[in-house]
């Protein structure tokens, strides 16, 4: 008996130690984000356009481009991505074919978000001509997004009771009426966590929009889905390494906009998520 708690007490000191050295970077990333980049907050950076080369003004393009990409490609990805799980889960059949692609769907989630940027460039900028252009990006985007919101998907779908389909298909209804009446709902909040997830990674990708979407310097909004933005993840990368003599806290100042926008939307979809799951 001693024993067993020991192997306890040693087990919960193991996951302690695990997770401080997951929070703990984090934690001083953030510190060091808020305290060098809080200083150059303010209404000039935030809501002016960039001037003399992005040595001066603001970052308002950056912060509105990162927003509509976000908007365009989860627009894209998540009814695809919930149509394609909910025929896997629902309606396809235990095969050959189906085993493969779900092999396909988890290997493309490890895939390198530079392989997708190549990808979209070859086929929307290139192939379709789109042009380097919001169109572009927010489908490579979406198609990045595409296995995450798939696999969480499927897992929401799996977490039904399988006594809420047997009730519903008692009843006379149809499949399609079981899936959107019965299994569904219950499984939006698991949806919307796929839907978190994939704007998080949306907005801090800076290779895919490399090649699709992104500009060096461009001091006016987009007026059509055909334009080039700026987004903060590359003019990040472009005011740290390519531009000279820029002031340390417009980096900073940089990356807690960045952070700050993607807390502010992961809150209003976990708000929005719990809300729901109450109703249910």
């Amino acid at each position: 008996m001693r024993n067993e708690a020991v192997r306890q007490k040693i087990g919960f000191g193991a996951l302690l130690v695990a997770t401080l050295v997951v929070v703990v970077p984090v934690v001083l990333i953030v510190v060091l984000i808020l305290t060098r980049g809080f200083g150059a907050l303010s209404w000039e950076f935030l809501f002016t356009m960039p001037r003399d080369g992005m040595k001066a003004g603001g970052i308002f393009p950056a912060i509105i481009g990162t927003f509509i990409l976000v908007v365009t490609s989860i627009a894209f990805a998540l009814p695809i991505g919930v149509m394609a799980a909910v025929y896997l889960h629902e309606y396809a059949r235990e095969n050959l074919l189906t085993r493969v692609i779900n092999l396909a769907i988890i290997n493309l989630a490890g895939v390198s978000s530079v392989v997708f940027g190549l990808f979209g460039f070859s086929l929307f900028v290139i192939f379709l001509r789109f042009g380097v252009s919001i169109t572009a990006g927010a489908l490579t985007l979406g198609i990045m997004t595409l296995p995450v919101i798939i696999t969480t998907t499927r897992e929401a779908l799996r977490a039904v009771p399988r006594s809420y389909r047997e009730v519903s298909f008692s009843l006379g209804a149809s499949r399609w009426q079981t899936v959107r009446h019965a299994v569904l709902p219950f499984a939006t909040p698991g949806i919307l966590t796929g839907a978190i997830l994939s704007v998080g990674r949306v907005a801090g990708e800076t290779a895919p929009i490399l090649f699709t979407v992104a500009a060096f310097y461009l001091p006016r909004l987009p007026h059509s889905l055909g334009d080039q933005v700026m987004a903060l993840p590359y003019h990040l990368y472009i005011s740290t390494t390519q531009i000279p003599g820029i002031p340390e806290g417009y980096r900073y100042g940089t990356a807690l906009v960045l952070v700050g926008l993607v807390l502010v939307v992961n809150v209003a979809a976990v708000f929005f998520r719990a809300k729901m799951r109450k109703r249910r």
